[in-house]
């Protein structure tokens, strides 16, 4: 039987990544004899490489026509877009196969930004992926996120200090856009409440700020920003009994491996449909209702337009510590 050659595109980012692997999964499962390629940026084919659904991984290159012509040899059957922008039209407007879009709700998006006016569907982008292949009599298995850890990216927890191999909290410090995060002080005084070992999550670029955070809390936390890649961050996620993180990418790998997931939304909403999919029943979130400037953006600042950061700095550390002992 001849192969159905699928090219999905989602360019960007982590999160945004893992949340496609459904419809990868189930297109490769559902439809006969499927072969899925998947084309994004070079710095995300780790996230990719060990998928036991993703036949071929193509790359951006720096030559955008060089890229097309390698894309041509393969001669797909399918582009199924799922990142929709100026660069996938010019992708599929080049190899003029037959594709299909995601609607990424856009103006939806513009008008809870700026009227604060909902009239998003109440529908999580993942289940929106799935309208995008509905062609192919595809359906939502129900089995979540997926995310596969190369063997040699599996942190032992043995490699950790002693105090943490009986259990942690993984808390994420990092994230691209400041407005999404929490501050310094206020998980410093979220660890203190909490009195569990934490192990903070986060980039090359967070590691200074996790060392300040890390000598005020004292041997109960372990600084893993900038030591570890993605996957090997991933591990950590896999193994720790719950987290605290923000809008992340690595929010969303919790949700892949079912783990107690205690979200803090700043700027950005779960109205956008990017909450934690089909994570622990557990799972909670924490979010200030009713502020009057948010969501002031659908993606996020570096700074707090008005300048209080009130959707970050009004959560009730209480709280989240409290729903922290409860949830480890």
């Amino acid at each position: 039987m001849q192969k159905v050659k699928f090219l999905v595109i989602r360019f960007s980012s982590i999160g945004d990544i893992v949340l496609t692997t459904p419809v990868v999964r189930n297109l490769k499962k559902q439809v006969d004899n499927a072969e899925i390629h998947f084309l994004t940026k070079p710095q995300f084919k780790s996230l990719l490489e060990n998928n036991p659904y993703v036949d071929k991984i193509h790359t951006l290159k720096k030559s955008f026509n060089e890229m097309i012509e390698d894309l041509k040899h393969e001669q797909f059957d399918y582009i199924i877009d799922l990142h929709h922008n100026l660069r996938t039209f010019r992708v599929k407007n080049k190899l003029k196969v037959v594709s299909f879009s995601f609607d990424k709700l856009n103006f939806g998006k513009w008008l809870l930004v700026n009227f604060k006016i909902n009239k998003l569907p109440d529908i999580h982008i993942v289940d929106r992926y799935f309208k995008t292949i509905s062609l192919f009599d595809v359906i939502n298995d129900e089995q979540g996120l997926d995310y596969f850890i190369p063997e040699k990216d599996e942190v032992g927890l043995t490699d950790l200090p002693e105090i943490f191999r009986n259990g942690y909290v993984a808390i994420v410090i990092g994230a691209f856009h400041n407005t999404k995060r929490l501050t310094s002080e206020k998980i410093i005084a979220i660890c203190k409440k909490t009195n569990l070992p934490v192990i903070l999550l986060g980039g090359h670029e967070n590691k200074d700020e996790a060392e300040i955070i890390k000598n005020d809390i004292g041997e109960m936390a372990y600084n893993a920003c900038g030591k570890y890649n993605i996957n090997q961050s991933a591990s950590l996620v896999k193994q720790c009994n719950v987290i605290l993180t923000p809008d992340t990418g690595l929010m969303h790998i919790a949700s892949a491996f079912k783990k107690k997931i205690i979200s803090v939304w700043g700027n950005t909403v779960p109205e956008f449909g990017m909450y934690p999919y089909k994570a622990h029943p557990g799972s909670v979130i924490f979010e200030i209702k009713g502020l009057k400037c948010r969501p002031c953006t659908k993606i996020g600042f570096k700074k707090c337009p008005k300048k209080h950061f009130r959707c970050i700095n009004d959560l009730d550390d209480d709280a989240i510590a409290q729903k922290i002992r409860e949830l480890f």
